[in-house]
């Protein structure tokens, strides 16, 4: 059997920074020489891999809609001349990339796995090496066909993803959602399912900048707060509210969400917690929201929530249908209740 093809795309992010007086610093070339001195890559256990540089490298805190569209357009570009993709990103806006990607690309039916380190490859002690190294494993031998974030010997859903420690090598958390697959002593398959061959073109549905809001609310937080966030241009606003979609009986903050609802902004209710759902008939401060038309984002995470509104508002659909389509499962980024 011939080896796999995979394409590697470095954005940027820690894993290819070089050091320098000011710290650890983006430097072109310096990934690929690393990985060019490190033989354990280029054991025939391993597929072919090419590895192509963005110029200029990105620090993940500097990526927008446009670099999204930008790496989707890439992986189309080379979609029939590779088996599978691992896309190197920073770890700060890492889920917020592979929640994107996994809206954007559409019928999908080979592996494109998002990962990238807490400490940079050429360091010493670096989680690099093994994160680079698993996925392109797993993408040549275990293949998803769905877009993955792997972190820690884990690969997780992209959309159900998101960073859980600043710090540690276990960066990455999957609250509402089995992991696809571990890569312990033997790699095992837990939520994934292996692709299958698929005669459908792969088809990239570009997300444009939108203008969402995003509140969190606290005690005492002001009704004016609210209506300030709803102000034109806005056309969506995230409420991250207290438990399973609760919020103040607060006439005037409740009134404020409404004339942004008569406006025609969508407002799609996320709970704070780390883990659970948005259940807005569970208690009468979730139930007086669903009365003025507040949307449930049911159990999506904050990244897949704001990439999946941008990704719907850049379409043509009307009110009412996008607000459906925010409470549907597309992409396997909510659990249906």
């Amino acid at each position: 059997m011939p080896r796999k093809k995979i394409y590697v795309a470095y954005t940027g992010g820690t894993i290819g920074m070089k050091k320098s007086a000011q710290g650890y610093v983006p430097v072109a070339g310096h990934l690929s020489r690393c990985v060019e001195n490190m033989p354990e890559f280029f054991r025939e256990e391993m597929p072919e891999f090419t590895i192509n540089e963005y110029s200029p490298l990105m620090d993940s805190s500097n990526m927008a809609p446009s670099d999204w569209v930008t790496i989707a357009r890439d992986i189309e570009r080379n979609y029939d001349d590779y088996d599978g993709f691992v896309i190197l990103h920073g770890t700060d806006t890492m889920a917020y990339t592979a929640s994107a990607l996994s809206f954007m690309l559409q019928n999908l039916s080979k592996p494109v796995i998002v990962t990238g380190s807490q400490i940079p490859l050429a360091a010493l002690r670096s989680d690099g090496q093994t994160n680079l190294l698993n996925s392109l494993y797993v993408a040549a031998n275990y293949p998803i066909p769905e877009v993955g974030l792997f972190f820690n010997n884990t690969l997780y859903r992209g959309n159900r993803s998101t960073k859980a420690d600043a710090n540690g090598f276990n960066a990455f958390a999957s609250p509402n959602y089995p992991s696809l697959l571990e890569a312990g002593i033997q790699i095992q398959l837990n939520a994934g399912e292996l692709s299958e061959p698929s005669s459908q073109p792969l088809k990239v549905i570009e997300m444009t900048p939108q203008p969402i809001g995003v509140v969190v609310l606290y005690p005492g937080i002001s009704a004016e707060i609210i209506k300030n966030q709803l102000q034109q241009p806005v056309k969506a606003m995230i409420l991250q509210s207290y438990g399973v979609g609760n919020a103040p009986q607060d006439d005037a903050l409740l009134t404020s969400l409404k004339e942004g609802i008569n406006q025609g902004i969508t407002i799609l209710n996320c709970t704070q917690c780390f883990r659970g759902r948005v259940n807005m008939d569970g208690y009468a401060t979730g139930n007086a929201l669903a009365e003025i038309g507040i949307v449930s984002g049911a159990d999506m995470t904050i990244e897949a929530a704001l990439t999946k509104l941008h990704y719907l508002l850049s379409q043509d659909l009307s009110l009412s249908k996008m607000q459906k389509l925010l409470q549907k499962n597309l992409r396997g980024e909510l659990t249906p209740p």
